[in-house]
């Protein structure tokens, strides 16, 4: 992952309810207002966190004839998986317990990892 990518990714998971979000949608396909209402969040709110989150590359959309439905993308679910919830970027490590993942041994406290490197 390039620095540039890295800082979007840490902008996109820095704010509290986008990871709230990726939860949500690393287990399913998802529309805009299921998400909203899930995540007591506003449609509005939800589509610009979604954005964002795509912008990252942390979603995919796919547009049906009637909705778009969002999810996450499946290599982050596997590296998820296989980390014990923790992404690997070339800068950092960002871990979280609210990602769906291998939940085995002690819970872990959501945040920053030391940085490997300066992005």
């Amino acid at each position: 992952m390039t620095g540039v990518k890295c800082m979007a990714v840490l902008r996109a998971l820095g704010e509290m309810n986008r990871p709230r979000i990726m939860r949500l949608l690393l287990k399913e396909q998802l529309s805009v207002n299921a998400v909203a209402q899930r995540s007591e969040i506003s449609e509005y709110n939800v589509s610009k966190h979604l954005r964002l989150l795509k912008k990252a590359s942390l979603l995919e959309m796919d547009q049906s004839a009637k909705e778009r439905l969002w999810r996450g993308v499946p290599s982050l679910k596997e590296e998820l998986a296989a980390n014990k919830n923790v992404l690997e970027l070339d800068c950092c490590s960002f871990r979280s317990p609210s990602f769906p993942g291998n939940q085995r041994g002690p819970p872990l406290k959501p945040g920053f990892i030391f940085p490997k490197r300066p992005c």
